[in-house]
């Protein structure tokens, strides 16, 4: 059974920095892209940065490069967040995700907040 189980989100003040972890099993992690997502209250799903297998390439969305930072551990089979100078914009429960096939697999999610 394929499971992706986030943790580390918390409440945190604006400016501070926070980690989040993504325990993964039971798939090809090596082989795999990871990526990371949010859904902040009232809004879609959307992505906010991804791996490649090995770890060498990243990428992120707009509103989060310069402060997140996605890494891997393919011995832990386990993927990381690094987020600074959070703002109440960041507010969202973050999900790690992974595409198997035609299949996206997801986490239960963290939630992260912010408050303005």
């Amino acid at each position: 059974q394929v499971r992706l189980v986030e943790f580390g989100g918390a409440l945190v003040q604006p400016g501070d920095s926070l980690r989040l972890s993504c325990a993964a099993s039971a798939f090809p992690f090596n082989t795999s892209v990871l990526r990371w997502s949010r859904q902040a209250p009232g809004n879609q799903r959307e992505l906010v940065a991804s791996i490649s297998e090995d770890g060498t390439l990243t990428h992120y969305v707009n509103f989060v490069k310069g402060r997140f930072t996605i890494s891997r551990d393919n011995v832990k089979n386990m993927v990381f967040l690094q987020m600074n100078s959070l703002s109440s914009e960041d507010t969202a429960v973050y999900y790690c995700n992974v595409r198997l096939g035609a299949t996206v697999r997801w986490g239960q999610g963290t939630p992260v907040t912010v408050p303005a």
